[in-house]
């Protein structure tokens, strides 16, 4: 049994430092395989190497095994057609449960 511990330090205000917790720990937790007891459990799956595709094809890809994705892109007007994944996260070969949100990062 694993024990994670997170000390946040307030000097100022709990409603500044909370969310800022919340997010951190709601990264972090389901790639230590730590789940909320009332959670059902779910399927494990590899994540797949998307760099390198453009981002439809990663799309279908990551859908097809129960994978979610958020898109982070360096142009402005996200208007660009159909853009190629230079980076993710979670990288290749990492083991996530179904419904984990791959980061994708397009040109």
């Amino acid at each position: 049994m694993s024990v994670l511990f997170c000390v946040v330090i307030i000097t100022q205000g709990g409603g500044v430092a909370a969310p800022i917790a919340s997010q951190v720990l709601g990264e972090v937790l389901p790639y230590l395989d730590v789940i909320k007891s009332e959670e059902k459990q779910t399927n494990s799956v590899t994540v797949p190497n998307v760099t390198g595709m453009e981002l439809s094809e990663a799309k279908k890809v990551l859908k097809n095994i129960d994978l979610e994705y958020d898109i982070q892109t360096n142009n402005e007007t996200n208007d660009i057609g159909n853009p190629v994944i230079v980076n993710q996260l979670p990288k290749q070969g990492i083991t996530v449960q179904e419904g984990t949100k791959i980061i994708l990062y397009t040109d």
